[in-house]
């Protein structure tokens, strides 16, 4: 990705804790292929996820404590298509997410939204979601 793509995005990445970093790096790494999503870095403690650059991080806590889930917190991916997000869902949940909401648009989200909801190895709730200008 070009500096000025970089440069237009709100947010330069995000992160979750784990407690299981070989296994969620496994799981993210197989889960975000479905949209196209590559590990472009791993490091002892961490594993960055993104589309040219590090997007996303899984990671042991900084402080050496207990990773922890955030109530209210999820981290949603995009997805270029209905197809992306079916798989995204399917992929999760074969390797061990809970089911957080089933694929499919939501009324509270307006016509153009088709997404999903999973719970990862550590219950971090994460999302792809498609939005749909036409379709």
């Amino acid at each position: 990705m070009s500096v000025a793509g970089r440069i237009s995005r709100s947010i330069c990445h995000a992160s979750l804790g784990t407690e299981q970093l070989e296994q969620a790096i496994a799981f993210y790494q197989t889960v975000l292929a479905t949209l196209n999503i590559d590990k472009v870095a791993h490091y002892e403690h961490a594993a960055a996820f993104g589309k040219g650059y590090p997007e996303f991080w899984i990671q042991r806590p900084f402080d050496q404590g207990k990773a922890s889930v955030g109530n209210g917190t999820h981290i949603g991916f995009v997805a270029t298509s209905k197809t992306q997000v079916d798989e995204f869902h399917r992929q999760a949940i074969s390797l061990g997410a809970v089911c957080n909401g089933a694929p499919g648009p939501r009324a509270d989200y307006g016509e153009p939204y088709y997404g999903c909801f999973v719970l990862d190895l550590d219950g971090n709730r994460i999302e792809a979601s498609y939005w749909a200008l036409s379709d």
